[in-house]
């Protein structure tokens, strides 16, 4: 992750000190694991807490030099046998189908934001938002009480994440994460730092599945390893789920007060402002000379509203008054005019959990549909 939250809240019981990695969102892709990481805490835990329970028998990593290695300085750093972490570790598949699903796309792909956008502003998804909204009124209200991030926000995000629980993934979680932990495709070009990040997010994983009753088998996520319905990553989880319905753990695969709390408690770590907008609309001039360096930064707030609006990014009163720098945002089109958006620190932090532009807007877009209908 590119900061560093507030302490992890518990767990569950006695482990809840032990508990603690760093890492997140995105993730990805289809997924919203969150794309980046810090080192994982490895803080010792007692062996006799430590369970990975697997009825697996030995498969492809079990003759595999680096994921023994791993299993082997896992164990040490836990203060736990090396023979059951070996075990674990031994019991995962690779699995090619998530090689393919995390190859970047060939070099004809064009991005699309229309139809990106229409993936997830749909029918569907706006009446299943709808009952969600409705169903945990409650919730909603108490989580934008308490960590300041809006209904519409978390409503959004897990729309788009996992159609409020009803696409949480079917992959084994052990397999996906041993897969991109020791099997990540070279053909990536940021393999080897992928790679690393998985690497961590597996060792989170273990600490993760040590603290429930489910054996390691019995976890199902994305093919990212996104877990539940807000599709936290395993370092995600450990950091920012939060017991929100006050039941003494957290379960972001059932409860759906412990999903919102999450959420909203994500979004408050990463630096969300209450009541500030999250974009402007803007219209650019294509012809203007200051483009390519308006563009330079991507999502990160750069310009004053003033040196946008001199630059050929004219802006309306409201964003000429927005009193920060906002960051002129380009989303491209299969067909017809690219689509530009300026960008506030608040449309920063919603790609803190799915580095994408395309996504953020969409997240966005599905949540105001959503409140707007139920007005």
């Amino acid at each position: 992750m590119p900061t560093t939250p507030p302490a992890p809240p518990t767990l569950r019981g006695r482990l809840a000190r032990s508990l603690i990695a760093t890492a997140t969102c995105v993730s990805l892709l289809a997924c919203a694991s969150h794309a980046g990481s810090s080192p994982v805490n490895l803080t010792p835990l007692v062996a006799t807490e430590l369970q990975l329970r697997s009825a697996r028998a030995p498969a492809h990593y079990a003759n595999h030099p680096e994921a023994m290695a791993f299993a082997s300085e896992w164990a040490k750093a836990n203060g736990v046998a090396e023979q059951q972490v070996a075990a674990a570790i031994a019991g995962a598949n690779k699995l090619e189908r998530v090689i393919k699903l995390v190859t970047p796309a060939g070099k004809g792909f064009k991005k699309d934001w229309r139809s990106y956008r229409a993936r997830f502003v749909e029918p569907v998804r706006l009446r299943a938002g709808q009952a969600f909204w409705r169903t945990n009124a409650q919730h909603l209200e108490r989580a934008e009480s308490e960590y300041g991030v809006p209904a519409w926000l978390i409503v959004g995000v897990i729309g788009v994440e996992s159609l409020y629980g009803q696409h949480t993934g079917d992959f084994a979680t052990l397999d996906v994460l041993s897969t991109l932990a020791f099997d990540f495709p070279k053909a990536h070009p940021k393999w080897a730092t992928r790679q690393a990040f998985f690497r961590d997010e597996l060792a989170a994983f273990l600490k993760l599945a040590a603290a429930d009753d489910r054996k390691l088998e019995q976890w199902v996520g994305s093919y990212a390893g996104a877990l539940g319905w807000p599709q936290f990553m395993p370092s995600s989880w450990q950091k920012f789920a939060v017991d929100f319905d006050g039941d003494g753990h957290i379960d972001l695969l059932q409860s759906q007060a412990d999903v919102i709390g999450s959420v909203a408690n994500y979004f408050k770590a990463f630096g969300w402002r209450t009541g500030m907008p999250t974009h402007y609309s803007v219209k650019v001039n294509k012809a203007s000379p200051a483009l390519p360096q308006l563009l330079a930064p991507d999502i990160v707030p750069s310009f004053t509203p003033q040196y946008l609006h001199s630059n050929g990014a004219a802006l309306g009163k409201r964003a000429l008054a927005h009193n920060d720098k906002l960051a002129l945002v380009l989303l491209e089109n299969a067909k017809g005019s690219p689509t530009y958006v300026a960008g506030t620190q608040n449309f920063y932090v919603v790609t803190r959990y799915n580095w994408s532009s395309y996504y953020a807007l969409a997240v966005i877009d599905l949540g105001h549909a959503i409140e707007s209908s139920l007005r």
